[in-house]
């Protein structure tokens, strides 16, 4: 369980709670739960991971407030390439050190550096765009050809064309995802503003034969939370052209 501590205000001589916030996944928390899902698949201590973020306030920095405070662990507001990120660094360490220098590869084309105070100095390295993130292999292989029939579409950022499952074909294939794969959702070509073929990541949750994406959900600027939602309902009615799916082995 995520703590949640309520700030409270002086109104009218009443204290009146208005403000709930997550605070990070602590040390201790790590420890416990590592203890008892260290022996589980990759994929599953991924989407246990993402399930402990349910609830968190949404990241509306445009920049992301990890990087502009030059932070590895920023767990109270999350965008959605931070959630993945953190999960997978969370899902794939033996300690809780582990975790920040599993970002420094996690998170970067080449390797993450620290200063002298645990600040970053060079975020300007890290993945900006979930299409790399894909490229890399780091958050696991693609087996979109896998989970259904994927269709040739326009690429960007010198790559000529990607794979993806379109959004009817995403549909019928929801019973072949699986526990912690990564689905990153395509933009339509004709939507793109800086060449960004990936608009969004989520990450899978099965659970009780329910097939569930949690995400974090909201709007730069604005607000939102991460959400957990049934995967096929968000499909139907979801902004985006398209999938492409990630899975660890």
């Amino acid at each position: 369980m995520r703590k949640i501590i309520t700030i409270s205000v002086l109104v009218a001589v009443l204290f009146i709670p208005v403000v709930s916030f997550s605070i990070v996944i602590t040390e201790s928390e790590f420890n416990e739960a590592h203890h008892k899902i260290d022996s589980l698949p990759v994929g599953d201590r991924v989407a246990f991971w993402a399930e402990k973020f349910v609830g968190t306030p949404y990241d509306p920095d445009p920049l992301g407030e990890y990087v502009r405070n030059r932070a590895i662990i920023a767990d109270d507001r999350v965008d959605c390439m931070y959630m993945t990120f953190r999960t997978v660094e969370l899902a794939m360490s033996k300690s809780y050190a582990g975790t920040v220098q599993r970002a420094l590869t996690v998170r970067f084309h080449t390797r993450g550096k620290l200063d002298s105070h645990g600040k970053v100095t060079n975020y300007d390295d890290r993945y900006r765009y979930g299409i790399a993130m894909i490229r890399s292999g780091k958050f696991g292989r693609d087996v979109s050809a896998e989970i259904g029939r994927t269709t040739p579409l326009k690429g960007a950022r010198g790559i000529n064309s990607v794979d993806v499952i379109l959004n009817d074909q995403a549909v019928n294939s929801v019973g072949n995802m699986k526990n912690g794969d990564i689905i990153f959702f395509v933009k339509d070509p004709e939507k793109r503003k800086v060449g960004e073929i990936i608009g969004h990541i989520g990450i899978v949750s099965v659970k009780n034969k329910g097939i569930f994406l949690i995400h974090a959900s909201g709007i730069k600027n604005g607000s939102g939370a991460v959400k957990k939602v049934a995967l096929e309902q968000y499909l139907r009615g979801m902004p985006f052209v398209g999938i492409i799916v990630t899975r660890y082995d």
